[in-house]
């Protein structure tokens, strides 16, 4: 039965508005979800990010150096450590993961993983359109957080058997489906398409918070045992689903605002800065939300898979974001293995912080996800803009590979270039480009698509999610170099599937202009390229 009708108002935001006295005003509410949703994909980010970290220390290479144990990681110590060479110690690893083929299988669960993530994501979008984000999103994150606490407790219950590995990161993925059709679903409820480029390129910021929150964190506890690197970020995605629970006001109905994507909607827009309203007024809007508030949410039917592929651009959309993702996740769960196995300015970094370290190429994304919202908004091209940055990554790659090993400074640097171009286009697509064409004109406003769009979009970008990390498990037992060919290629074809798009943008440009001063325009493109 759909829960659209059962839907209430957030019991926090209910205790709040009794201490106040006070309603808040539409637009302190699009603060508030903001920061929710911020802090709520943040943590699902930060529960993936532990099978990365205790990488190199389920499968040490004891044949080529020991890890080492700092005490002081950046960012209290040293960003760059020296690896202990003392011959007599001999790493052991953890079964099954520390024999031949040990990398294989640290593959497998991360595609196990995201393969059930990426299954999962095209029916949870579909649910999130049917049912109460704000209960779909709590049970989504509780239910992922104690999945990634169990593969922890692997640790202290001595478990060897690859079979329960294994059913955790595919049990934890399938919850973790739950966490992006919603979030976007719900900043898309909230918020116009003005700026909506910038905005959500500002808020997709907490993809990367989640992996530097998620790797500091994994990081920090490792000394203990590498089940606490799964436990405690388990334990802060439960806590994220609490605060969930208890604040997120799903859709401007749960509290007495009529829906932004409707005529109604002109309500907020209109009373976007107006006075807090008194709490008496609100009791005579909650009299009829349970009835207004259900009725006009069970008239909007979901959308079904097949309709919402039909939209245009979604598809290119999605298979775009199939090899964007297949970057972007080889990074996210490779990276800091990467880093603890190459040397830097002649040196080997401790596997502590190596995890530390990978960071900065979240820092890097962090400023390419706002990038690119900025840049697509300002000339009104989406596909122009992922397409011209996917491009940009491959020199990027290319050059972090062949001289990240020259300096620690050069590393760094080179890193943060990578990342800018890698999580560009990654963050455009699945955040503006996803609530586009959620909301797309050929809806006529009667569906909510939303969270299905955005399912499909994502979905097929999670497959390539879980291809990359599964190749690269094969591939860098040839060397580090094939993995690299493979980002390359994978970048090239994210560019390419778009070319049909970014050629209609264009001649949509181009078409407000009489043909006789195509010259001019060409010149002044030209000029500004060289400025």
């Amino acid at each position: 039965m759909a829960m659209g009708s059962k839907r209430k108002t957030p019991p926090g935001i209910l205790l709040l508005r009794r201490v106040r006295g006070r309603n808040w005003s539409p637009k302190t509410f699009r603060y508030a979800i903001l920061l929710i949703t911020f802090i709520a994909y943040a943590c699902y980010h930060a529960s993936r990010k532990p099978s990365s970290i205790v990488k190199s220390v389920l499968h040490p290479e004891s044949s080529t150096k020991p890890p080492q144990i700092n005490e002081h990681p950046w960012p209290l110590g040293n960003v760059f450590v020296k690896e202990d060479t003392d011959e007599n110690h001999v790493p052991k690893g953890w079964e099954p993961f520390n024999g031949k083929g040990g990398t294989s299988r640290l593959g497998e669960i991360d595609v196990a993983f995201l393969a059930c993530y990426s299954l999962g994501m095209y029916v949870a979008g579909h649910l999130g359109d049917s049912l109460d984000l704000r209960l779909f999103l709590t049970w989504g994150m509780i239910g992922s957080g104690f999945f990634v606490g169990l593969f922890g407790m692997g640790y202290f219950w001595n478990i060897h058997a690859f079979w329960f590995f294994l059913v955790m990161q595919m049990a934890a993925g399938l919850f973790q489906a739950t966490g992006w059709p919603s979030v976007v679903a719900v900043v898309g409820n909230w918020f116009g398409k003005r700026k909506r480029g910038l905005i959500m390129g500002i808020w997709n910021a907490h993809t990367s918070v989640g992996n530097i929150c998620g790797s500091l964190i994994a990081a920090g506890v490792l000394q203990y045992g590498w089940g606490w690197s799964f436990i405690a970020p388990g334990f802060v995605m439960s806590l994220g689903g609490v605060i969930v629970y208890l604040f997120l006001a799903a859709y401007p109905e749960d509290v007495g605002f009529p829906d932004i994507n409707s005529n109604s909607g002109k309500f907020i827009k209109r009373h976007r800065d107006i006075e807090e309203e008194e709490v008496e007024e609100v009791d005579v809007e909650e009299e009829g939300e349970s009835s207004e508030s259900g009725q006009g949410y069970e008239n909007k039917r979901s959308v079904g898979l097949l309709q919402a592929c039909m939209i245009p651009g979604v598809i290119p959309f999605a298979l775009c974001l199939f090899f964007s993702k297949l970057v972007a996740y080889t990074f996210l769960y490779w990276l800091p293995f990467y880093l603890s196995q190459t040397t830097i300015g002649g040196e080997y970094m401790s596997v502590k912080t190596a995890g530390n370290l990978s960071t900065l190429f979240d820092v890097g994304g962090i400023v390419g996800g706002i990038l690119a919202g900025y840049i697509s908004d300002k000339f009104k091209a989406r596909a122009t803009t992922a397409a011209t940055f996917m491009y940009a990554a491959i020199p990027a790659m290319l050059v972090y590979h062949s001289y990240g090993g020259v300096s620690q400074t050069v590393n760094v640097i080179l890193m943060m270039v990578a990342g800018l171009f890698v999580n560009g286009p990654y963050a455009l697509i699945t955040t503006a480009v996803s609530a586009d064409l959620g909301t797309h004109k050929s809806l006529q406003g009667d569906s909510r698509a939303l969270a299905t769009v955005t399912a499909i979009i994502d979905g097929t970008g999670s497959a390539g999610a879980a291809l990359g990390p599964l190749l690269t498990g094969f591939l860098s037992t040839l060397g580090w170099e094939a993995v690299f060919y493979m980002l390359v290629a994978g970048a090239l074809c994210a560019g390419l599937l778009l070319t049909r798009l970014v050629i209609a943008e264009i001649r949509e440009k181009l078409g407000y202009v009489d043909e006789g001063k195509w010259h001019q325009i060409f010149y002044c493109v030209f000029a500004e390229t060289l400025i």
